[in-house]
């Protein structure tokens, strides 16, 4: 896995992205259901990025188009592989690929899944792929009512192909998801909670995208349990 993990940072903009979530992403970006929760440093700097979050209510979803966050799984950092197989390809395990593609098109491979605890084996099709999605951990029609409908378009883009807002997981608790925040919607693993909170922290104070009130509240919660 060492030599894929290398070849998906390479690059720049890349490790730029991933550089401001510290030890978090160390322990949650990579590994799925078996990832350790985050130490109590990373809870701490969760709680410090989450009291400087802007609190409001949520906006109005008018306006709000899949399409206003660039095309679906772009190429944002040019190593030639699509944003989603760049993300099955960090957190799946035993990794098969399609010949000819440069290791860029995943067809089979394993996810300990971080949000049921399942293990999911993955094959790629017409009617077998959506058992393994990329979420969005902070959902854009999340981000677009609070904030994001007033960025520029290639901010959007970034933000829908950064892989500190990206995990590959259960398909169907993604679908359960859909464009939830923590108010209203949580991994049912609980085990997973403290670090997919953290995370969405990360995600906001690094786009500045603000939280509401009912939704601090449960980050909090969750933090406190922690």
């Amino acid at each position: 896995m060492g030599r894929r993990v290398r070849a998906f940072m390479a690059g720049a903009a890349t490790v730029a992205m991933l550089a401001g979530c510290g030890d978090l992403a160390a322990q949650s970006t990579i590994g799925g259901a078996e990832s350790s929760k985050p130490d109590s440093a990373s809870i701490a700097d969760a709680r410090e990025k989450l009291a400087d979050l802007a609190v409001k209510g949520r906006a109005p979803k008018t306006g709000y188009d899949r399409d206003k966050f660039g095309p679906a799984w772009s190429d944002v950092d040019h190593n030639g592989c699509d944003t989603r197989n760049d993300i099955l390809k960090r957190d799946l395990e035993d990794e098969t690929f399609k010949a000819g593609t440069h290791d860029c098109i995943v067809l089979t491979g394993t996810l300990h899944d971080p949000y049921g605890g399942k293990t999911i084996h993955f094959e790629r099709g017409q009617d077998t792929s959506t058992k393994v999605q990329i979420d969005h951990l902070v959902p854009l029609s999340d981000a677009w009512q609070k904030g994001a409908q007033k960025w520029s378009a290639d901010k959007r883009k970034e933000f829908a192909n950064d892989p500190l807002n990206l995990l590959a997981v259960d398909g169907p608790l993604n679908g359960q998801k859909s464009d939830a925040d923590a108010a209203t919607w949580l991994p049912p693993r609980k085990a997973y909670r403290c670090a997919y909170i953290a995370r969405q922290i990360d995600v906001k104070a690094k786009y500045e995208v603000w939280v509401t009130s009912a939704e601090k509240d449960a980050m909090e919660s969750i933090l406190d349990s922690c």
